[in-house]
């Protein structure tokens, strides 16, 4: 009888040290435990003629963890970004360093890239991979919403995506212009854009398009699409494009003496376009996340533009009017910040760096106030700009340069 005794306590114990090395191995196994840091990775372009968008997205990172970081990282655990891979807004190379970022098991979420083309190049292996995929940038609805329905389970989207940037733009042309020269980019995000607006024109009624002309990203003249829109009666043109391409469009349209108005997407109030029309942006007009248009700026936007500002400094990236306490901030920046705290957040409420865990803790996220929008998620809502959260803006000339504002006509 004790022998039987003594083999039963002998089997629990083996049981025990079982059960405890299977769990030992369990947490040492789930990235970010075996770790004294939780790793994130992206890729973006960082530099190249679109760098704008990657290196403004890099520096949003590199804020959000430090915030992180100084108030004690997640939980206890400090984080790092551990890979950030240039793809030079490349869909073969955002390819390559997805494969790379996906490969190393110690990442616990990905920052995607910076633009439809290479985002679509990847979206489908990060979403079979299954852990956290912030879109800080790619407006493409399908990125996040691959079937127009259900949205994918580990994709959470801080775009302006197309949809909601299209309802705006054809809402504000459609009040205030007749005949509609639509003008596009010839990739994917620039098709997409302007048949969502084309379809939101004709539902709206008033305004009608009188042609629809295309361009190839870097194009250097425009002459033959807009001679085209022109003579057909175009009292306003209306683009989806990045913002080098929308300057050259602006100096064309100097060039054939066109006196219309633009109005264009997103890219229209960034660096490049800036950079590249000088003193033609003035009275363009432009979509953007309304929040530095603000006075005064909400507590998460001016925490942010203050650490950015005591970082970097009033540069090419912090906005058109330094001075100017309502600051336009490039929105490449303030997306990835805003992507990289929610994701934090999801780790921290999941208290865990299991992609299934996290990936359900930021669909529980409601209310919480980013810079950019108030952030509310769910298992059917992956996107976080809506039409509310979405101005438009225009350059006024204040002095010897032009500054934006929020439109007021």
């Amino acid at each position: 009888m004790r022998v039987c005794v003594m083999e039963t306590k002998m089997k629990l114990r083996s049981i025990g040290v079982s059960i405890a090395a299977a769990f030992s191995i369990a947490l040492l196994s789930t990235p970010g435990f075996a770790q004294d840091t939780i790793k994130i990775g992206m890729t973006s372009a960082l530099t190249g003629p679109y760098n704008e968008y990657g290196e403004g997205g890099k520096r949003g990172v590199d804020i959000a963890v430090e915030k992180w970081n100084a108030r004690g990282g997640i939980n206890g655990k400090k984080i790092e970004l551990a890979m950030a891979l240039d793809d030079q807004l490349v869909p073969d190379r955002a390819v390559q360093n997805m494969r790379k970022l996906l490969d190393n098991k110690d990442l616990v979420g990905i920052i995607g890239p910076a633009g439809s083309g290479p985002t679509l190049a990847v979206i489908e292996m990060a979403a079979a991979d299954g852990r956290p995929y912030m879109n800080p940038v790619a407006q493409s609805p399908t990125v996040t919403y691959p079937t127009g329905g259900a949205p994918r389970p580990n994709v959470f989207s801080f775009a302006l995506q197309n949809d909601v940037e299209a309802k705006v733009l054809a809402g504000y042309v459609a009040k205030r212009f007749k005949k509609v020269g639509l003008i596009h980019e010839s990739t994917a995000y620039g098709t997409g854009g302007i048949d969502l607006i084309s379809k939101e024109l004709k539902a709206l009624g008033g305004a009608q398009s009188v042609g629809v002309e295309s361009y190839n990203q870097r194009a250097q003249d425009m002459t033959a699409q807009l001679a085209k829109l022109q003579r057909a009666g175009a009292d306003v043109i209306l683009c989806v494009g990045l913002g080098a391409d929308l300057a050259v469009l602006r100096r064309t349209m100097a060039r054939l003496n066109m006196s219309v108005p633009l109005v264009a997407s997103n890219g229209a109030l960034s660096i490049p376009y800036q950079e590249g029309a000088g003193e033609l942006v003035t009275g363009t007009r432009g979509t953007m996340v309304g929040v530095f248009g603000e006075q005064p700026l909400n507590a998460a936007a001016k925490e942010f533009a203050d650490a950015y500002k005591a970082k970097h400094g009033p540069d090419r990236w912090w906005g058109a009017d330094p001075a100017n306490p309502q600051i336009f901030m490039s929105l490449s920046v303030t997306n990835a910040y805003d992507a990289a705290n929610v994701l934090f957040e999801g780790i921290k409420r999941a208290n865990s760096t299991d992609s299934a865990k996290v990936n359900k803790a930021i669909e529980g996220i409601t209310g919480l106030r980013g810079v950019n929008a108030v952030y509310s998620f769910s298992p059917a809502k992956h996107h976080a700009i809506t039409e509310k959260d979405v101005s438009v803006f225009e350059y006024v000339k204040t002095g010897d340069k032009s500054v934006l504002r929020i439109a007021k006509d």
